[in-house]
Protein backbone atom coordinates (compact mmCIF):
# COMPACT_ATOMS: atom_id res chain seq x y z
CA UNK A 1 0.00 0.00 0.00
CA UNK A 2 1.38 3.49 -0.57
CA UNK A 3 2.34 5.36 2.56
CA UNK A 4 0.30 8.19 0.67
CA UNK A 5 -1.87 9.00 -2.05
CA UNK A 6 -0.59 11.77 -3.12
CA UNK A 7 0.94 9.99 -6.47
CA UNK A 8 -2.29 10.88 -8.22
CA UNK A 9 0.22 13.08 -10.76
CA UNK A 10 1.22 10.28 -13.14
CA UNK A 11 2.72 11.15 -16.27
CA UNK A 12 0.74 10.24 -19.43
CA UNK A 13 0.46 6.64 -20.36
CA UNK A 14 2.84 5.30 -21.83
CA UNK A 15 0.97 1.39 -21.33
CA UNK A 16 -0.27 -0.74 -24.37
CA UNK A 17 -4.07 -0.73 -24.92
CA UNK A 18 -3.77 -4.77 -23.53
CA UNK A 19 -2.03 -4.23 -20.83
CA UNK A 20 -4.64 -1.41 -19.43
CA UNK A 21 -7.11 -3.64 -20.35
CA UNK A 22 -5.79 -6.33 -18.55
CA UNK A 23 -5.52 -4.32 -15.32
CA UNK A 24 -9.28 -3.00 -15.60
CA UNK A 25 -10.13 -6.58 -16.28
CA UNK A 26 -8.14 -7.73 -13.00
CA UNK A 27 -9.51 -4.91 -11.10
CA UNK A 28 -13.18 -5.56 -11.59
CA UNK A 29 -12.73 -9.34 -10.82
CA UNK A 30 -10.63 -8.37 -7.52
CA UNK A 31 -7.62 -9.77 -8.29
CA UNK A 32 -5.42 -7.36 -8.77
CA UNK A 33 -4.09 -7.12 -4.98
CA UNK A 34 -1.77 -9.75 -5.12
CA UNK A 35 -0.55 -8.71 -8.48
CA UNK A 36 0.73 -5.36 -6.86
CA UNK A 37 1.41 -6.32 -3.92
CA UNK A 38 3.87 -8.68 -5.24
CA UNK A 39 5.78 -5.46 -7.11
CA UNK A 40 8.72 -4.41 -5.85
CA UNK A 41 8.18 -0.57 -4.89
CA UNK A 42 10.25 0.42 -8.14
CA UNK A 43 8.62 -1.64 -10.53
CA UNK A 44 5.01 -0.98 -9.07
CA UNK A 45 5.85 2.72 -9.21
CA UNK A 46 7.40 2.49 -12.50
CA UNK A 47 3.37 0.37 -13.59
CA UNK A 48 1.52 3.58 -12.45
CA UNK A 49 3.76 5.92 -14.07
CA UNK A 50 2.70 3.85 -17.63
CA UNK A 51 -1.10 3.91 -16.84
CA UNK A 52 -3.43 6.49 -17.53
CA UNK A 53 -4.24 8.92 -14.59
CA UNK A 54 -7.87 7.69 -13.97
CA UNK A 55 -6.68 3.98 -13.47
CA UNK A 56 -3.86 5.17 -11.52
CA UNK A 57 -6.78 6.96 -9.25
CA UNK A 58 -9.23 3.93 -9.32
CA UNK A 59 -5.68 1.66 -7.92
CA UNK A 60 -4.68 4.57 -5.50
CA UNK A 61 -7.79 4.90 -3.65
CA UNK A 62 -8.69 1.41 -3.74
CA UNK A 63 -8.30 1.09 0.09
CA UNK A 64 -10.96 -1.66 0.95
CA UNK A 65 -10.39 -3.58 -2.37
CA UNK A 66 -6.60 -3.19 -2.84
CA UNK A 67 -4.49 -1.32 -0.11
CA UNK A 68 -5.77 -2.71 3.55
CA UNK A 69 -4.70 -5.36 5.30
CA UNK A 70 -7.99 -7.76 6.65
CA UNK A 71 -7.40 -6.59 10.35
CA UNK A 72 -7.57 -2.66 8.67
CA UNK A 73 -11.39 -3.25 7.51
CA UNK A 74 -14.13 -2.58 9.37
CA UNK A 75 -14.58 -5.33 11.33
CA UNK A 76 -18.07 -7.29 11.31
CA UNK A 77 -20.22 -6.68 14.51
CA UNK A 78 -22.93 -4.94 16.52
CA UNK A 79 -20.31 -2.87 18.44
CA UNK A 80 -19.60 0.38 19.85
CA UNK A 81 -16.37 1.10 19.67
CA UNK A 82 -13.62 0.10 17.17
CA UNK A 83 -10.21 -0.38 19.66
CA UNK A 84 -7.26 -0.22 17.59
CA UNK A 85 -3.79 -0.99 19.57
CA UNK A 86 -1.30 -1.73 17.54
CA UNK A 87 2.96 -0.80 17.40
CA UNK A 88 4.57 2.52 16.46
CA UNK A 89 4.32 2.02 12.42
CA UNK A 90 1.76 -0.49 12.25
CA UNK A 91 -0.89 1.86 10.19
CA UNK A 92 -3.29 2.95 12.90
CA UNK A 93 -3.69 6.68 11.28
CA UNK A 94 -4.25 5.68 7.80
CA UNK A 95 -6.74 2.83 9.08
CA UNK A 96 -8.62 5.80 11.21
CA UNK A 97 -8.58 7.77 8.33
CA UNK A 98 -9.76 5.45 6.01
CA UNK A 99 -12.56 4.37 8.18
CA UNK A 100 -13.63 7.83 8.44
CA UNK A 101 -13.46 8.52 4.53
CA UNK A 102 -15.58 5.53 4.04
CA UNK A 103 -18.22 5.95 6.26
CA UNK A 104 -18.32 9.25 4.53
CA UNK A 105 -18.65 7.98 1.67
CA UNK A 106 -21.49 5.25 2.47
CA UNK A 107 -23.58 8.08 3.96
CA UNK A 108 -22.88 6.45 7.24
CA UNK A 109 -21.81 9.04 9.19
CA UNK A 110 -22.24 12.92 8.81
CA UNK A 111 -20.97 14.68 12.19
CA UNK A 112 -18.01 13.59 12.75
CA UNK A 113 -15.67 14.25 15.41
CA UNK A 114 -12.06 14.47 15.16
CA UNK A 115 -10.11 14.11 18.67
CA UNK A 116 -6.18 14.21 18.91
CA UNK A 117 -4.11 15.13 22.53
CA UNK A 118 -3.35 18.65 21.30
CA UNK A 119 -4.72 20.96 18.62
CA UNK A 120 -1.57 20.64 16.32
CA UNK A 121 -1.62 16.79 16.94
CA UNK A 122 -5.38 16.64 15.32
CA UNK A 123 -4.31 18.67 12.33
CA UNK A 124 -0.79 18.05 11.72
CA UNK A 125 -1.87 13.86 12.05
CA UNK A 126 -5.06 12.80 11.57
CA UNK A 127 -6.08 16.26 9.06
CA UNK A 128 -2.83 17.30 6.90
CA UNK A 129 -0.36 14.30 7.57
CA UNK A 130 0.87 11.36 5.10
CA UNK A 131 -1.43 9.07 6.18
CA UNK A 132 -4.56 11.94 7.01
CA UNK A 133 -7.68 12.55 5.93
CA UNK A 134 -6.74 15.28 3.18
CA UNK A 135 -4.10 12.35 2.08
CA UNK A 136 -6.70 9.53 1.82
CA UNK A 137 -9.63 11.19 0.47
CA UNK A 138 -9.65 11.28 -3.93
CA UNK A 139 -10.47 14.21 -6.00
CA UNK A 140 -13.56 12.95 -6.85
CA UNK A 141 -14.80 12.75 -3.11
CA UNK A 142 -12.59 15.74 -2.30
CA UNK A 143 -12.03 16.99 1.58
CA UNK A 144 -12.36 20.58 1.94
CA UNK A 145 -10.08 21.74 5.27
CA UNK A 146 -11.18 25.29 6.41
CA UNK A 147 -8.64 25.43 9.43
CA UNK A 148 -10.26 28.55 10.82
CA UNK A 149 -13.17 27.12 11.37
CA UNK A 150 -11.70 23.93 13.01
CA UNK A 151 -13.77 21.62 10.19
CA UNK A 152 -13.44 19.54 7.56
CA UNK A 153 -16.46 19.45 4.65
CA UNK A 154 -17.15 16.61 2.13
CA UNK A 155 -19.93 17.67 -0.97
CA UNK A 156 -22.16 16.69 -3.51
CA UNK A 157 -22.90 18.44 -6.47
CA UNK A 158 -22.40 21.64 -3.91
CA UNK A 159 -24.04 20.37 -1.03
CA UNK A 160 -22.25 19.44 1.78
CA UNK A 161 -22.85 15.77 2.70
CA UNK A 162 -20.46 15.40 5.68
CA UNK A 163 -18.65 17.53 8.00
CA UNK A 164 -16.23 16.80 10.30
CA UNK A 165 -14.94 18.94 14.18
CA UNK A 166 -11.48 19.11 15.05
CA UNK A 167 -11.42 18.93 19.29
CA UNK A 168 -7.97 19.28 21.36
CA UNK A 169 -8.18 16.39 24.33
CA UNK A 170 -6.82 19.75 25.93
CA UNK A 171 -10.29 21.44 25.83
CA UNK A 172 -12.82 18.45 26.82
CA UNK A 173 -15.07 21.11 27.72
CA UNK A 174 -15.86 22.02 23.73
CA UNK A 175 -17.34 18.57 23.66
CA UNK A 176 -20.23 19.80 25.70
CA UNK A 177 -22.94 20.41 23.21
CA UNK A 178 -21.83 19.07 19.99
CA UNK A 179 -23.50 15.63 18.32
CA UNK A 180 -22.25 13.47 16.85
CA UNK A 181 -22.93 10.38 14.89
CA UNK A 182 -18.96 9.35 14.08
CA UNK A 183 -15.85 9.95 16.79
CA UNK A 184 -12.24 9.07 15.35
CA UNK A 185 -9.88 9.60 18.70
CA UNK A 186 -6.47 9.51 18.19
CA UNK A 187 -3.92 8.39 21.16
CA UNK A 188 -6.55 8.26 24.27
CA UNK A 189 -3.26 7.68 25.90
CA UNK A 190 -1.84 10.84 25.78
CA UNK A 191 -5.19 12.96 26.50
CA UNK A 192 -5.38 15.37 29.09
CA UNK A 193 -8.14 14.04 31.00
CA UNK A 194 -9.16 10.57 29.18
CA UNK A 195 -12.00 10.01 31.10
CA UNK A 196 -13.61 13.05 31.21
CA UNK A 197 -13.19 13.45 27.18
CA UNK A 198 -14.47 10.42 26.58
CA UNK A 199 -17.44 10.95 28.99
CA UNK A 200 -18.36 13.55 26.98
CA UNK A 201 -17.88 12.65 23.78
CA UNK A 202 -20.03 9.40 24.32
CA UNK A 203 -22.98 11.75 25.69
CA UNK A 204 -22.65 14.06 22.33
CA UNK A 205 -22.52 10.35 20.21
CA UNK A 206 -26.31 10.22 19.52
CA UNK A 207 -26.93 11.15 15.68
CA UNK A 208 -27.80 8.86 13.36
CA UNK A 209 -28.98 5.26 13.54
CA UNK A 210 -25.93 3.75 14.73
CA UNK A 211 -23.52 5.71 16.16
CA UNK A 212 -19.99 4.62 16.87
CA UNK A 213 -16.55 5.67 17.75
CA UNK A 214 -13.22 4.36 16.40
CA UNK A 215 -9.97 4.98 18.64
CA UNK A 216 -6.48 4.54 17.71
CA UNK A 217 -3.29 4.69 19.27
CA UNK A 218 -0.71 2.94 21.31
CA UNK A 219 -1.76 1.06 24.17
CA UNK A 220 -0.94 2.29 27.94
CA UNK A 221 -2.52 0.94 30.52
CA UNK A 222 -4.73 3.58 31.14
CA UNK A 223 -8.23 3.28 33.16
CA UNK A 224 -10.20 4.20 29.83
CA UNK A 225 -8.36 1.79 27.33
CA UNK A 226 -9.12 -0.97 30.32
CA UNK A 227 -12.46 -0.46 30.64
CA UNK A 228 -13.28 -0.58 26.97
CA UNK A 229 -11.03 -3.73 26.73
CA UNK A 230 -13.52 -5.43 29.25
CA UNK A 231 -16.33 -4.71 26.94
CA UNK A 232 -15.00 -7.21 24.11
CA UNK A 233 -16.66 -9.99 25.29
CA UNK A 234 -20.26 -8.01 25.67
CA UNK A 235 -19.58 -6.98 22.07
CA UNK A 236 -19.58 -3.24 22.95
CA UNK A 237 -15.98 -2.78 22.06
CA UNK A 238 -14.17 -4.71 18.75
CA UNK A 239 -10.31 -4.82 19.55
CA UNK A 240 -7.68 -4.89 16.59
CA UNK A 241 -4.22 -5.42 17.82
CA UNK A 242 -1.29 -5.87 15.29
CA UNK A 243 2.55 -4.91 15.21
CA UNK A 244 4.73 -2.63 13.37
CA UNK A 245 6.25 -5.54 11.25
CA UNK A 246 2.80 -6.20 9.86
CA UNK A 247 3.46 -2.87 8.17
CA UNK A 248 6.96 -3.51 7.10
CA UNK A 249 6.35 -3.04 3.35
CA UNK A 250 5.36 0.54 3.62
CA UNK A 251 7.79 1.57 6.14
CA UNK A 252 12.14 2.44 5.89
CA UNK A 253 14.01 0.37 6.43
CA UNK A 254 16.30 1.82 8.68
CA UNK A 255 13.21 2.61 11.00
CA UNK A 256 12.36 -1.19 11.04
CA UNK A 257 16.13 -2.14 12.30
CA UNK A 258 16.18 1.27 14.69
CA UNK A 259 12.73 0.10 16.51
CA UNK A 260 14.33 -3.33 16.73
CA UNK A 261 17.53 -2.22 18.10
CA UNK A 262 16.05 0.30 20.40
CA UNK A 263 12.78 -2.52 21.57
CA UNK A 264 14.56 -5.69 20.91
CA UNK A 265 12.83 -8.47 23.07
CA UNK A 266 12.88 -5.77 25.44
CA UNK A 267 9.12 -5.08 28.31
CA UNK A 268 8.97 -1.70 26.11
CA UNK A 269 9.20 -4.06 23.01
CA UNK A 270 5.70 -5.78 23.81
CA UNK A 271 3.85 -2.36 23.72
CA UNK A 272 5.88 -0.08 21.31
CA UNK A 273 6.10 -2.74 18.62
CA UNK A 274 3.38 -5.26 19.13
CA UNK A 275 0.55 -2.93 21.30
CA UNK A 276 0.60 -5.16 24.08
CA UNK A 277 -1.14 -3.12 27.11
CA UNK A 278 1.85 -3.25 29.64
CA UNK A 279 0.25 -3.45 33.58
CA UNK A 280 1.63 -3.25 37.26
CA UNK A 281 5.09 -1.13 36.64
CA UNK A 282 5.02 1.71 38.62
CA UNK A 283 7.48 3.58 36.12
CA UNK A 284 8.71 3.52 33.09
CA UNK A 285 12.29 2.16 34.05
CA UNK A 286 12.40 -1.59 34.76
CA UNK A 287 14.85 -0.87 37.83
CA UNK A 288 15.56 -4.49 37.70
CA UNK A 289 17.09 -4.78 34.86
CA UNK A 290 19.19 -0.78 35.05
CA UNK A 291 20.95 -2.04 38.10
CA UNK A 292 21.76 -5.38 36.54
CA UNK A 293 23.83 -3.41 33.81
CA UNK A 294 25.41 -1.83 36.38
CA UNK A 295 29.47 -1.10 35.68
CA UNK A 296 31.95 -0.87 38.14
CA UNK A 297 34.08 1.70 35.71
CA UNK A 298 33.36 2.87 32.28
CA UNK A 299 35.67 1.57 29.08
CA UNK A 300 38.46 3.10 28.31
CA UNK A 301 38.94 5.95 25.51
CA UNK A 302 34.97 6.54 25.46
CA UNK A 303 34.34 7.45 21.54
CA UNK A 304 32.12 10.48 22.61
CA UNK A 305 31.04 11.83 25.69
CA UNK A 306 28.70 14.72 26.52
CA UNK A 307 27.51 16.77 29.55
CA UNK A 308 23.48 16.92 29.09
CA UNK A 309 21.73 20.09 31.20
CA UNK A 310 17.61 20.03 32.23
CA UNK A 311 18.13 23.90 33.31
CA UNK A 312 15.47 24.40 36.67
CA UNK A 313 12.18 26.09 35.76
CA UNK A 314 13.15 28.42 38.41
CA UNK A 315 16.75 28.67 38.00
CA UNK A 316 16.80 32.29 38.90
CA UNK A 317 15.88 31.87 42.60
CA UNK A 318 18.30 28.52 43.09
CA UNK A 319 15.34 26.24 44.33
CA UNK A 320 14.66 24.12 41.58
CA UNK A 321 17.26 21.49 40.35
CA UNK A 322 18.99 21.68 37.28
CA UNK A 323 19.74 18.22 35.88
CA UNK A 324 23.35 17.93 34.97
CA UNK A 325 24.57 14.57 33.82
CA UNK A 326 27.54 12.81 32.48
CA UNK A 327 26.99 10.03 29.75
CA UNK A 328 29.02 8.75 26.83
CA UNK A 329 28.81 5.56 24.52
CA UNK A 330 31.73 3.08 23.27
CA UNK A 331 30.86 0.46 20.95
CA UNK A 332 27.15 1.27 20.40
CA UNK A 333 27.33 0.78 24.65
CA UNK A 334 25.97 3.64 27.00
CA UNK A 335 27.35 5.15 30.04
CA UNK A 336 26.02 6.96 32.83
CA UNK A 337 29.34 8.27 33.98
CA UNK A 338 28.38 11.44 36.61
CA UNK A 339 25.19 12.70 38.09
CA UNK A 340 26.24 16.28 38.67
CA UNK A 341 22.87 18.20 39.38
CA UNK A 342 22.72 20.31 41.86
CA UNK A 343 20.43 23.70 42.98
CA UNK A 344 21.73 27.35 42.24
CA UNK A 345 21.61 30.24 40.25
CA UNK A 346 21.96 30.15 35.90
CA UNK A 347 25.74 31.08 37.35
CA UNK A 348 26.36 28.10 39.69
CA UNK A 349 24.78 25.53 37.42
CA UNK A 350 26.43 26.81 34.04
CA UNK A 351 30.02 27.24 35.82
CA UNK A 352 29.62 23.45 36.90
CA UNK A 353 28.91 22.98 33.06
CA UNK A 354 31.97 24.40 31.93
CA UNK A 355 34.08 22.32 34.65
CA UNK A 356 32.14 19.17 33.88
CA UNK A 357 32.99 19.83 30.39
CA UNK A 358 36.70 20.38 30.93
CA UNK A 359 36.72 17.70 32.87
CA UNK A 360 35.66 14.56 31.19
CA UNK A 361 37.27 16.06 27.83
CA UNK A 362 33.86 16.15 26.30
CA UNK A 363 32.94 16.59 22.53
CA UNK A 364 29.63 19.60 23.64
CA UNK A 365 27.07 20.28 26.32
CA UNK A 366 23.31 19.20 25.38
CA UNK A 367 21.02 21.91 26.48
CA UNK A 368 17.25 21.63 26.82
CA UNK A 369 15.41 25.13 25.68
CA UNK A 370 12.03 24.44 26.73
CA UNK A 371 12.67 26.68 30.06
CA UNK A 372 14.77 29.83 29.31
CA UNK A 373 15.24 29.49 25.31
CA UNK A 374 18.05 31.19 24.04
CA UNK A 375 18.88 32.44 27.52
CA UNK A 376 19.91 28.76 28.49
CA UNK A 377 22.47 28.85 25.76
CA UNK A 378 23.48 32.56 26.45
CA UNK A 379 24.16 31.71 30.15
CA UNK A 380 26.47 28.78 29.20
CA UNK A 381 28.59 31.19 26.53
CA UNK A 382 28.74 33.46 29.47
CA UNK A 383 30.37 31.52 31.50
CA UNK A 384 32.64 29.97 29.00
CA UNK A 385 32.73 31.23 25.36
CA UNK A 386 34.34 28.27 24.41
CA UNK A 387 31.44 25.72 24.96
CA UNK A 388 30.42 23.84 21.97
CA UNK A 389 26.17 23.99 22.73
CA UNK A 390 23.97 21.88 21.06
CA UNK A 391 20.36 23.30 21.99
CA UNK A 392 17.29 20.61 21.79
CA UNK A 393 13.42 21.46 21.83
CA UNK A 394 10.92 18.59 23.43
CA UNK A 395 8.34 18.52 21.39
CA UNK A 396 6.62 15.70 23.02
CA UNK A 397 6.46 14.48 26.68
CA UNK A 398 9.18 13.25 28.87
CA UNK A 399 7.90 9.71 28.56
CA UNK A 400 7.55 9.80 25.01
CA UNK A 401 11.48 10.26 25.28
CA UNK A 402 12.51 8.25 27.97
CA UNK A 403 10.95 4.84 26.52
CA UNK A 404 13.78 3.77 24.14
CA UNK A 405 16.64 4.93 26.72
CA UNK A 406 14.34 2.56 29.20
CA UNK A 407 14.36 -0.29 26.69
CA UNK A 408 18.10 0.26 26.22
CA UNK A 409 18.55 -0.31 29.62
CA UNK A 410 16.49 -3.12 29.79
CA UNK A 411 18.36 -4.82 26.84
CA UNK A 412 21.97 -3.86 29.19
CA UNK A 413 23.43 -1.80 26.28
CA UNK A 414 23.27 1.47 29.07
CA UNK A 415 25.07 1.09 32.06
CA UNK A 416 25.13 3.23 35.63
CA UNK A 417 28.94 3.45 35.68
CA UNK A 418 29.25 3.07 39.79
CA UNK A 419 26.58 4.59 42.03
CA UNK A 420 24.28 7.76 41.45
CA UNK A 421 21.90 7.48 44.47
CA UNK A 422 19.83 10.48 43.70
CA UNK A 423 19.40 9.67 40.18
CA UNK A 424 17.96 5.93 40.53
CA UNK A 425 15.64 7.68 43.13
CA UNK A 426 13.78 9.66 40.49
CA UNK A 427 14.47 6.59 37.87
CA UNK A 428 12.61 4.23 39.92
CA UNK A 429 9.09 6.15 39.98
CA UNK A 430 9.85 8.33 36.12
CA UNK A 431 5.95 8.08 34.81
CA UNK A 432 6.89 11.53 32.86
CA UNK A 433 3.72 12.74 33.66
CA UNK A 434 4.03 16.64 33.92
CA UNK A 435 4.52 18.23 36.94
CA UNK A 436 7.05 15.92 38.36
CA UNK A 437 10.74 17.01 38.99
CA UNK A 438 13.18 14.57 37.36
CA UNK A 439 15.13 17.10 35.70
CA UNK A 440 17.76 14.15 36.76
CA UNK A 441 16.31 11.78 34.23
CA UNK A 442 15.17 13.61 31.59
CA UNK A 443 19.16 14.94 31.25
CA UNK A 444 19.95 12.13 31.29
CA UNK A 445 17.80 10.95 28.44
CA UNK A 446 18.72 14.34 26.44
CA UNK A 447 22.08 12.79 26.55
CA UNK A 448 21.46 9.39 25.20
CA UNK A 449 19.08 10.80 22.64
CA UNK A 450 22.45 12.30 21.38
CA UNK A 451 23.99 9.39 21.82
CA UNK A 452 22.43 6.24 20.43
CA UNK A 453 19.32 7.33 18.85
CA UNK A 454 19.21 7.81 15.11
CA UNK A 455 18.79 12.21 14.63
CA UNK A 456 15.01 12.33 13.40
CA UNK A 457 13.88 9.43 15.23
CA UNK A 458 13.91 10.93 18.66
CA UNK A 459 10.87 11.08 20.31
CA UNK A 460 11.00 14.67 22.21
Amino acid sequence: MPESSSQTNSPSSSAAPAQVAAIQDALAEGSLRDRLRELPPNQLAQLLSELPDALVATILFDWEGLWARQSQLVPPGDWNTWLILAGRGYGKTRTGAETVRSFVEKGLAKRIALVAPTAADVRDVMVEGESGLLACCPAWFKAHFEPSKRRITWKRGGREVARATLFSAEEPERFRGPQHDLVWGDEPASWLDPDEAWAQLQLGLRLGKKPRAIITGTPKPIDLLIRLLAEVESGRTFVTRGSTYENTANLAANFIEQIGRLYGNSRLGKQEIYGDILTAVAGIFDMVKVLEARVAKAPEELDRVVIAVDPAQNSTTGTDETGIVVVGVKDGHGYVLEDASLKGSPDVWASEVASKFHEWQAESVVAEVNVGGEMVEFTLRTVDASLPVKTVRAMRGKAKRAEPIAALFEQGKIHLVGHHPKLEKQMKTFTGLNGRRDDRTDAMCWGFHELLITPGFAFV
